[in-house]
């Protein structure tokens, strides 16, 4: 009888967990499938090497040439700016302080918070601290905000994957007279480097497709940056702002926008998750 019901059981989890997958399968190729089939149409070459002309949001010539690189230059900035803080915290958890340390768990516990906190949060408090700086909205105050974002995604994503270091591996580094700086660099950093390298994806597609931080602080123009100082189309608000025209042209260019950016963070996937294959092979089993 205690078997037949464990059969039971097993049959019922199987079957719910069947389901679970083929509903968040479904899910992802009714998106992607619903983006390619608007958005392919409205997609050409054109579109991607040019910049809005006038008249563009009321179905003119141009293209989104000046989201599409503003999108990569903020993203890769934001991104640059939350490693260099996130990767010295991470270190510091895990080689100066002690693993259950009460320091070490409210850090953790406050980066935890503060992954949670909605991104309209962040550009606002980005906002006031352009207008205590005396900044315009600009590529550097979009850059400060998406940083901002993307610091406790990154340093959470680092903490968790430097954690599964074996604690053995360090006291080695120790007993050999290796001080605690070229333990962090030259051992932790060099066997997690792989899970490093998606920590800094995670971050960077999440800052990549973020419009609420952004839209106080960045600005928006039809015009590629050439400065920090100059405001930057992103391909998200340029999405939002194609689709909130009445034009029918239009609206469909906003689903080739939305193609582009998916295949963006599709092909910085591919390719970091390649760049890890690579490292992997440095790293102890």
């Amino acid at each position: 009888m205690g078997l037949r019901r464990r059969r039971v059981e097993e049959a019922v989890f199987k079957l719910l967990m069947g389901v679970s997958t083929a509903v968040v399968a479904g899910s992802l190729l009714f998106i992607l499938g619903t983006v390619v089939v608007k958005g392919l149409p409205a997609l050409d070459l054109t579109m991607i090497t040019q910049t809005p002309k006038g008249g563009y949001y009321l179905g003119k010539e141009g293209g989104i040439l000046n989201a599409i690189v503003g999108s990569l230059l903020l993203a890769a900035g934001a991104t640059f700016l939350a490693f260099v803080f996130s990767l010295p915290v991470v270190l510091y958890l895990n080689v100066y302080r002690r693993r259950g340390s009460r320091f070490a768990v409210l850090t953790r516990f406050a980066l935890d918070v503060l992954w949670g906190v909605p991104s309209i949060v962040y550009g606002a408090f980005a906002f006031l601290l352009m207008v205590y700086l005396g900044l315009r909205a600009s590529l550097l105050a979009g850059m400060i905000a998406v940083a901002l974002l993307e610091f406790p995604i990154m340093a959470r994503a680092m903490d968790e994957v430097v954690r599964l270091v074996p604690p053995a591996l360090r006291d080695a580094s120790f007993s050999l007279g290796a001080t605690k700086l070229e333990t962090a660099l030259r051992i932790i950093v060099r066997q997690t480097l792989p899970g490093i390298v998606t920590a800094v994806l995670i971050a960077f597609g999440r800052g990549i497709g973020d419009a609420a931080s952004v839209i106080f602080t960045a600005g928006f123009t039809d015009r590629v940056p050439t400065s920090l100082l100059q405001p930057a189309a992103t391909l998200p608000l340029a999405i939002f702002y194609q689709l909130g025209t009445p034009v029918a042209e239009v609206q469909q260019r906003a689903y080739a926008s939305a193609a582009v950016l998916t295949l963006l963070i599709l092909a910085i996937s591919l390719a970091a998750r390649t760049i890890g294959r690579r490292f992997k092979r440095h790293t102890i089993k």
